[in-house]
């Protein structure tokens, strides 16, 4: 138990620096936020649902990692460096990766909530 206390400390301070210091993380937490409602109209069945919202916390957990790669990379390289850019570039590329993963599972449940497939 004392381990699953210190790993949920843990994740609340992760969240919690996040949230504070990472604008992309706050406007994905307002997306969340926005979409938990709006999902359950929108959504054509409980798994659709789940799939919508599990898309959105996948953004929120690409994005969380990219940030932990890009403090690290700047800790290491404080100075600009053309090699960690490309890390860098990685991890910006995974996050849109997720985005249009996120984009696509929300259309198509809008399109078979409307019947256009």
């Amino acid at each position: 138990m004392k381990r699953l206390y210190h790993a949920t400390l843990n994740t609340i301070r992760g969240f919690a620096h996040a949230f504070r210091t990472e604008q992309a993380f706050r406007q994905e937490v307002a997306v969340l936020l926005v979409g938990l409602p709006i999902g359950i109209f929108v959504a054509p069945s409980a798994a659709w649902y789940v799939a919508m919202i599990g898309s959105l916390l996948a953004i929120m957990a690409v994005e969380l990692l990219n940030t932990g790669i890009e403090k690290l990379a700047d800790h290491i390289a404080p100075e600009w460096d053309p090699k960690i850019r490309v890390v860098k570039d990685y991890g910006s590329a995974a996050v849109f990766c997720a985005l249009v993963l996120a984009g696509l599972v929300w259309i198509a449940a809008l399109a078979l909530r409307f019947g256009l497939i």
